[in-house]
């Protein structure tokens, strides 16, 4: 089982770097102990402190208490024909790629490559899938990893946002379409973690699937480094306006679904 990428002390930390807060503007905003926030972020859990900054940090606090407690983590995602993922790991970090295909015409894209595509290799081979596209998030090394060898491997034509130019991969931005068989993909800009991240929302499989990089993780959100308030509003607009059934795919930690976080997630339950 994969486990969340990132607990309640993590996604404190990152709301209150995303809205520049320091440790004394939220204890005085929030009228709460600094020794207490000190212990939130070394990972000890307390209600009353919890309640009193959730809203100070735009975050939904009977959500963030739900992570903290371990009351809640997404579903197992069920199977469906025509979607994969691998988990890797680079350095000491947990990585996704993902694989979808037409079942019909067996034709395939490989989103992101993770540290290591072999495994992604070894299921095309077994089950006769042609990967004909490399579809990139965005470029951080993680993601990017073992892109020359699944490009050499595959032949593939690779494709990577305009705004993260990668070496040898075409540059796409907002609304570009790919056909895979019976398989629509869109792509969608949801940057603000980093400049160019983008979605890709596939349609024609069981349930449609949205492949997100690092935008949104089960329970939490990529850091917004780029662009905290940008990434915030590319999320709800761009991915949590799909339908509840959407499978979530994202680059770090365990599948979701859109029905799930518009609940569960601390960053968006409350604006959903």
């Amino acid at each position: 089982m994969i486990p969340l990428e990132d607990n309640f002390a993590d996604i404190i930390g990152k709301a209150q770097r995303g809205l520049g807060l320091s440790d004394t503007q939220l204890v005085e905003k929030a009228r709460v102990n600094s020794q207490t926030v000190r212990k939130l972020r070394a990972g000890e859990f307390d209600e009353l402190t919890v309640l009193r900054i959730a809203p100070v940090l735009g975050l939904a606090a009977r959500a963030l208490c739900e992570l903290a407690t371990g009351s809640w983590r997404p579903p197992k995602m069920e199977e469906i024909e025509g979607l994969a993922q691998f988990a890797t790991r680079y350095h000491d970090t947990a990585v996704n790629s993902y694989l979808v295909w037409d079942p019909s015409s067996r034709e395939a894209a490989a989103v992101d490559t993770g540290a290591d595509c072999a495994g992604m290799l070894k299921l095309a081979t077994k089950e006769n899938l042609s990967i004909n596209l490399i579809l990139l998030t965005h470029a951080h090394s993680d993601h990017v990893a073992d892109l020359p060898r699944l490009r050499e491997e595959t032949g593939a034509e690779v494709f990577a946002p305009e705004r993260e130019p990668v070496p040898g991969a075409e540059k796409i931005g907002e609304g570009k379409r790919f056909r895979v068989g019976k398989i629509d993909i869109e792509a969608r800009l949801t940057w603000g973690h980093s400049p160019g991240g983008m979605t890709f929302v596939v349609t024609g499989l069981a349930r449609p699937v949205a492949i997100i990089g690092d935008s949104l993780f089960a329970g939490s959100m990529g850091g917004g480094t780029v662009s905290y308030k940008d990434a915030l509003r590319n999320n709800l607009e761009k991915i949590l306006t799909l339908p509840d059934q959407t499978i979530i795919c994202p680059g770090h930690g365990p599948m979701t679904s859109v029905g799930e976080e518009k609940k569960h997630n601390p960053f968006f339950a409350d604006k959903v």
